[in-house]
């Protein structure tokens, strides 16, 4: 007898499977231990959550025909037994994909997004073959029953034949970010993003995701280790951006201390801060009753996290009552074992932050509106410096009501003063707040402004202004409106190697938006895009490629794109690019053939038939499923007339 364990909450859950034949009745009460399995899951991956919610959904429709069979205790004929047997591989299949997706790590099945479902795809199919064979009129199955079992048999077809979606924001996000565009403005932007896309975003959530990835790492050993490598360096990336120091190796111990700044191990672990691991000098209790280090949790709100970082639980208000107790217990503690407390910054305000600096910042803020040129030029620098160093400055620069005077900076005849503001409202649109904020001063226009008529520098950085502010969608429609996609454009084409990033980035954001996609073809974004496939040095297939695919789901798109001199190019990629830039490839020409044959029909004669096999055995998970699918459509095509 074959075993499953499944761990939930830190209990076990037996499920025990027969691999030879045995009483029906132990087979059914097998099937109904395996579906109460998975209904304890309750915390699948973001990626995958809704399909996770739909299989389970699934499962427990089966849950009535399973009690109905065991109360009957009908004799089961071989024919009948069978269809069980293959039921309780489909739903062992089914149990270990949700496992999966509720304990792996997040950035792995992200990124692997394609391959899981098409696991989702193979348990429905498994799960499908079961029922439709099952002898219900034999086992004594009431209509009713009967009814239920077959809608979900229906359903289980229909999602055999969905067209499967991709997060393509997502999938660009993580793109670039494994590019290492060290060079690319938007990278912090996109690592906040990823973070809340990923729900990466509390101590908790931070601490769980790296005891996930040091179990892929020991699961994989030293297979696909670019790729885990890759997925270890993002989790430090995000641990960074969230003001969370990472002391992980990738092949280091499991260390049950993640996140640690505490040198002393003798300290008793209730007078440490949860956050810093550190002693805590000034200890407060939040409405969720955890304590924390004022100081520390004062950042985590100024930061808009509104959870408690201990227990992820939402904060009912934001008050922080001293934990004077605490703090006794704490002094007491030291005296006796002759430790001296860390000493409190006597400027540190009471939200954590240096009074100095918030009177530095003030003064500054005042100085944008200031008469005299020189004193304008050195206030803006000092906050373009001061907003890139930390989150804490962002924060403290909008709240002493730094972006109106900004925004009107932008319209300054100085050519270095427009620079610089420019580059201070990019970091400071890294905060999502002030992302609206600014958007709702009126910076959009003059950006584009200065996107159009700025130096090179200001022109690169107004890219990456308005990538960043087109992260909230209401934005992405803001820009097309005002027409920001042609200078993006113009700057793909002609601006330098870090502008054209910069454009390419931010184009693809945009036309994730279907009116934009329009607005971008006719601002003439094709030939650039080609250009950019051509030029190697530059290293930006990928990013043209993904912008090609986005165009080619649009009718406008599809026709300006489906030239042969491209089929040509895309073939050329196929047969000679990375093993991404095969993936991308394939997807624009899988996209461009569904729409018209005849472009398959052209791939064909320019040689890519052994290519695609080779893809769809050896490629990427996403470009082995596309090289597959491009497979069928193109046996399809050569048998039509």
């Amino acid at each position: 007898m074959d075993s499953q364990m499944v761990m939930e909450g830190g209990n076990n859950v037996l499920v025990s499977v027969s691999s030879s034949g045995g009483d029906e009745s132990d087979v059914v009460k097998e099937l109904m231990e395996v579906i109460e399995s998975v209904g304890l899951y309750s915390g699948y991956r973001k990626t995958q959550r809704k399909e996770c919610l739909s299989l389970v959904r699934r499962l427990k429709l089966l849950v009535p025909f399973l009690e109905e069979l065991r109360e009957l205790g009908t004799s089961v004929s071989g024919e009948a037994l069978n269809c069980l047997a293959k039921l309780r591989k489909a739903l062992v299949l089914a149990m270990k994909l949700l496992k999966h997706c509720n304990y792996g790590s997040k950035i792995y099945l992200a990124l692997e997004s394609e391959a899981v479902m098409s696991r989702f795809l193979g348990v429905y199919d498994k799960l499908h073959q079961a029922l439709d064979g099952m002898p219900y009129d034999e086992l004594g199955i009431s209509v009713e029953v009967k009814e239920q079992v077959e809608l979900m048999r229906m359903q289980l077809k229909r999602a055999k034949k969905r067209t499967d979606t991709i997060d393509m924001e997502l999938a660009m996000d993580m793109m670039v970010v494994f590019s290492n565009m060290d060079d690319t403005n938007a990278d912090t932007a996109i690592l906040e993003r990823l973070a809340i896309k990923l729900e990466l975003r509390t101590v908790t959530d931070l601490n769980q995701e790296t005891l996930a990835v040091q179990k892929l790492v020991k699961k994989r050993g030293g297979h696909n280790a670019e790729n885990i490598q890759q997925i270890v360096d993002l989790l430090g990336k995000i641990k960074q951006v969230s003001g969370l120091e990472e002391t992980t190796a990738l092949d280091g111990p499991v260390s049950s201390k993640i996140l640690q700044r505490c040198k002393s191990s003798l300290v008793p672990h209730e007078f440490l801060c949860p956050i810093t691991l550190e002693i805590m000098t000034d200890p407060v209790i939040v409405s969720t009753g955890q304590t924390y280090e004022r100081e520390s949790i004062q950042k985590w709100l100024d930061s808009n996290h509104r959870t408690c970082p201990k227990t992820g639980q939402s904060l009912l208000h934001l008050s922080l009552a001293p934990n004077v107790a605490l703090k006794n217990l704490i002094q007491q503690w030291c005296e006796k074992n002759n430790l001296e407390l860390p000493k409190k910054d006597p400027y540190i305000g009471p939200d954590g932050s240096s009074t100095v600096l918030i009177k530095e910042i003030s003064f500054l803020v005042e100085n944008l509106s200031s008469c005299q040129l020189d004193v304008q030029r050195e206030a803006v620098l000092k906050i373009r410096m001061l907003s890139k160093e930390n989150p804490d400055n962002r924060i403290l620069i909008a709240n002493s009501g730094g972006i109106p005077p900004l925004v009107q900076l932008l319209y300054h005849p100085n050519s270095k003063v427009q620079e610089h503001t420019v580059t201070a409202l990019l970091n400071l649109s890294i905060d999502e707040a002030n992302k609206r904020l600014i958007a709702r001063e009126g910076a959009v226009p003059a950006i584009i402004q200065i996107l159009q008529n700025g130096t090179d520098e200001a022109r690169e950085n107004s890219a990456a202004a308005l990538f960043s502010l087109c992260t909230l969608d209401d934005n992405k429609v803001l820009v097309g409106t005002l027409n920001g996609i042609p200078p993006l454009v113009e700057l793909l084409q002609h601006g330098t190697i870090r502008g054209k990033k910069d454009a390419a980035t931010a184009l693809f954001n945009l036309s994730l938006n279907q009116a934009n996609k329009s607005r971008a073809i006719q601002a003439g974004i094709i030939p650039p895009l080609l250009q950019v496939l051509e030029d190697k040095n530059l290293g930006m297939i990928d990013e043209a490629l993904s912008i090609l695919l986005l165009l080619a789901s649009h009718p406008e798109g599809h026709n300006e794109i489906g030239k042969l001199s491209f089929v040509e190019t895309l073939v050329e990629i196929i047969r000679h690019g990375t093993p991404k830039n095969k993936e991308c490839a394939t997807s624009v020409l899988l996209e461009l053939g569904l729409n018209n044959s005849s472009l398959v029909l052209a791939a064909l004669q320019y040689g890519v038939y052994e290519h695609l096999v080779e893809i769809a055995r050896n490629g990427t998970n996403r470009a082995q499923r596309k090289a597959n699918s491009l497979l069928n459509h193109m046996s399809k095509c050569e048998h039509l007339p």
